[in-house]
């Protein structure tokens, strides 16, 4: 029996049929009429396979070059100290990821700022290997003043994305190592009231570089009814302040198992979960993983005791390479487009555009024309400017001129006069020069 498929020239049908020939002996055309959409009608034309071709064995090519090339993960682990986050992930991949940690003495000196450790394991789980990174942040939220302590951790993932944009500008591409972070496990401290300020901070700066996964840590010390009225106060919290937190995606045609099981697994969000790595026994005999009260047993594994199974079937069984992508498309994208931005590179907005011959002309025409006008524009201006120039250096030149023209007007008005007393002096008879007239008296007696 062979397959067979419909297309449309709209490309908007696809569908499988059966061949009922014999031996499929020549590929048939069948017009059809599609109905779909209200009013409309396209015709459909059906190819039946004359055999099997091959194509549907993609999907089994791609998983033997995925689990021959292996795949690689980085979760960041984020909270206060003593909530259980080493613990949580040995539990979650069933490692000794940490070793156990030796409390400090009182006299020891505690760090000031936030660290950064990374810790790389190689995991082989039926011969599909995984190259995981954790992420930790010592000392978060462990401070009298934590108003900056997202900033190291901010810091950090962009660091990652800018390692990763600088891989891909290389001329050798080849061997390029992907350390962004995919997941990043907000540990919140179960208080039973709602997220605090430092909470909130966080999350605000950092739900659009990474994907958050909201925690409630070791909800054992929470009855169920505290435990569904706190998620409820800090899904109301995360919801006013806009923050986006990691949903599990739902896509077209999906079985109804698949759709229930994604709804399932947003409704325990944020997770309520209890971390233990280590054996304990049941009252029926059992061994399981968990911790020993004097009033009973908490089962980790157990969902009706916490959330683990539902996160680890998010994070690792069924969705962990959806964190991968939307990191990669979404996440990593807006940042790089807004790394590129602020460095000054833009999209030309003509590349991979269908332009009409015509239309392009004209644009062409319009610039430059608009070209011209600008060049007659500045010109004009030019000259306007040289005319000004040059009729402030006429009009200083011709204030000069007649300010010396009457500088020298007035020398010879002062000449003239001159000339003409001296010609009235010697048409008197009179000396041009006046004469000092001295009378000498004798001194003596006076003579009647």
């Amino acid at each position: 029996m062979a397959d067979s498929y419909a297309s449309s020239r709209n490309g908007d049908v696809m569908s499988t049929v059966s061949n009922g020939g014999p031996n499929g002996s020549s590929p048939s055309l069948v017009p059809t009429t599609n109905t779909a959409g209200a009013g409309s009608t396209s015709n459909v034309i059906r190819k039946k396979l004359m055999g099997y071709v091959g194509f549907a064995n993609l999907p089994n090519q791609v998983h033997r070059k995925s689990v021959r090339k292996g795949f690689q993960f980085t979760a960041m682990v984020v909270g206060e100290s003593g909530l259980g986050k080493s613990t949580l992930i040995n539990t979650l991949f069933n490692t000794t990821l940490y070793p156990p940690k030796e409390p400090l003495p009182p006299a020891a000196e505690r760090p000031k700022t936030v660290a950064i450790e990374s810790i790389g394991a190689d995991i082989e789980e039926n011969g599909v290997r995984l190259h995981l990174t954790v992420v930790d942040t010592p000392g978060f939220g462990d401070f009298v003043n934590n108003d900056d302590s997202w900033k190291p951790i901010v810091e950090n993932i962009e660091s990652r994305f800018d390692s990763y944009l600088e891989q891909e500008n290389r001329v050798n591409r080849s061997k390029i190592v992907d350390n962004r972070v995919h997941a990043c496990l907000y540990f919140i401290q179960p208080t039973g009231h709602s997220l605090k300020q430092l909470d909130i901070e966080f999350m605000r700066r950092l739900h659009t570089k990474v994907n958050l996964i909201p925690i409630i840590a070791k909800a054992d010390t929470l009855t169920d009814e505290e435990v569904a009225e706190f998620k409820e106060r800090i899904l109301a919290d995360i919801a006013h302040h806009n923050i986006h937190i990691f949903q599990a995606p739902t896509y077209e045609n999906e079985d109804e198992e698949t759709i229930a099981e994604a709804e399932e697994i947003a409704s325990k969000i944020p997770f309520a979960v209890v971390g233990s790595d280590k054996l304990v026994d049941t009252p029926d005999g059992r061994q399981v993983r968990g911790r020993a009260y004097p009033w009973g047993v908490v089962e980790v594994d157990n969902e009706e005791h916490c959330d683990f199974v539902k996160l680890r079937q998010m994070l690792v069984r069924t969705y962990m390479e959806e964190l991968r992508e939307y990191t990669n498309d979404v996440l990593y994208e807006n940042w790089r487009t807004e790394k590129l931005l602020s460095m000054g590179v833009a999209q030309d907005s003509s590349v991979f555009k269908e332009i009409n011959p015509a239309a392009r002309l004209q644009e062409e025409r319009v610039l430059h024309e608009a070209k011209l006008a600008k060049m007659e524009a500045e010109m004009k201006m030019v000259f306007q400017q040289k005319v000004q120039e040059k009729e402030a250096k006429l009009k200083q030149s011709e204030e000069e001129l007649y300010a010396r023209h009457k500088e020298m007007k007035d020398a010879l008005e002062k000449q003239r006069a001159d000339l003409e007393d001296k010609k009235r002096k010697i048409e008197s008879g009179r000396p041009l020069t006046p004469e000092k007239s001295s009378t000498t008296r004798k001194k003596g007696f006076l003579r009647t």
